[in-house]
């Protein structure tokens, strides 16, 4: 359990920084791979150009890397369902406009 714990922490470390710019942000699933040290999840927030989307990451512990593995466009229903949840980073106001993009 410890060893999830810190995967966690690691993958936090690494994707917080990066995921802030689209915050609010939920996470929708995560796959943890003891064996491999990795940790592959999908996040969903509201994309500046695309509106709201889902996209799937892996963080890998031994090279300390977070790979980007794609994204998908949600519908509405689906963002709304998601909104009601508590999400993985908070904002006061959602920042879209200022969000870089990528």
């Amino acid at each position: 359990m410890d060893t999830q714990n810190n995967l966690r922490a690691q993958r936090d470390r690494k994707a917080k920084p990066h995921l802030e710019q689209f915050a609010p942000v939920w996470i929708l699933d995560e796959k943890i791979m003891l064996e491999e040290e990795a940790i592959v999840f999908d996040v969903a927030f509201q994309h500046p150009q695309y509106g709201w989307v889902s996209r799937r990451y892996r963080y890998d512990l031994f090279n300390d890397v977070l790979y980007y593995r794609g994204q998908v466009v949600l519908d509405e229903e689906e963002a709304i369902e998601i909104q009601s949840k508590e999400p993985y980073i908070a904002a006061a106001v959602a920042n879209i406009p200022n969000a870089y993009g990528g």
